[in-house]
């Protein structure tokens, strides 16, 4: 457990304030998945249809990782989460799908010696957005990289926006400008603010109307 400030901008009578906070980052338990599942369908309903997020998810990634598996309090209720596993991914940047890293029914790919720590959900209350949680939740992952002796960070983020443009440009073509600052997505840049690597897409990664199931390979390498 560990508690950090963050700081906010609003605006009071006409001037520009910044009001510190106080967060509680900690690890998740059992008696939260009620709640950061709730919190996950209410952010993103266009996936959370079916059993993309169920509760079994959260609860297998607690049973092989407890550590790896992160969430926010602030003002008394849970603004936010993280889940990560460790995997191998031969070759080092090959095509999977989300279901290939969470598993089917009762597995997943989690590898305790493996070399990877996979970023799966990142999700911050909207109510909460632009405090700095989410690059919070990131640095905490960064810092789990690190102390279990990892070498990268890798994740698949989909490409919420790409819907606007999938009659004019490739999946490719959309995360290269972005990446170039050319277009804004709402994940993928906020994955390259937080100094990730855009690698390549990953097709049919997870069903989602708003990316058309696509999806960007992203990678973070821990400093030598």
């Amino acid at each position: 457990m560990k508690t950090i400030g963050l700081n906010k901008e609003t605006v009071i009578n006409g001037e520009a304030l910044i009001i510190s906070t106080k967060v509680t980052i900690r690890n998740i338990s059992q008696a939260d998945i009620a709640r950061i599942v709730q919190l996950q369908r209410e952010i993103y309903p266009e996936v959370a249809s079916g059993q993309f997020y169920a509760p079994f998810f959260i609860e297998k990634h607690l049973r092989v990782f407890p550590e790896g598996q992160f969430c926010v309090e602030m003002d008394g209720q849970i603004v936010g989460s993280a889940t990560n596993l460790i995997v191998t991914l031969e070759p080092e940047h090959r095509e999977h799908t989300w279901h290939d890293i969470v598993g089917y029914g009762n597995t997943t790919s989690y590898d305790r010696n493996g070399d990877s720590l996979y970023a799966d959900d990142i999700i911050t209350h909207p109510s909460y957005r632009r405090q700095g949680i989410g690059t919070a939740l990131m640095k905490a992952r960064k810092e789990l990289c690190i102390k279990t002796g990892l070498r990268r960070i890798i994740g698949g983020g989909r490409l919420y926006n790409y819907c606007f443009y999938a009659n004019l440009i490739s999946p490719h073509e959309y995360a290269k400008r972005v990446v170039g600052n050319e277009l804004g997505d709402p994940v993928l840049t906020f994955q390259l603010r937080n100094e990730f690597k855009y690698i390549k897409i990953l097709p049919n990664y997870i069903r989602d109307i708003r990316s058309l199931n696509f999806a960007s390979l992203i990678e973070w390498t821990r400093p030598t």
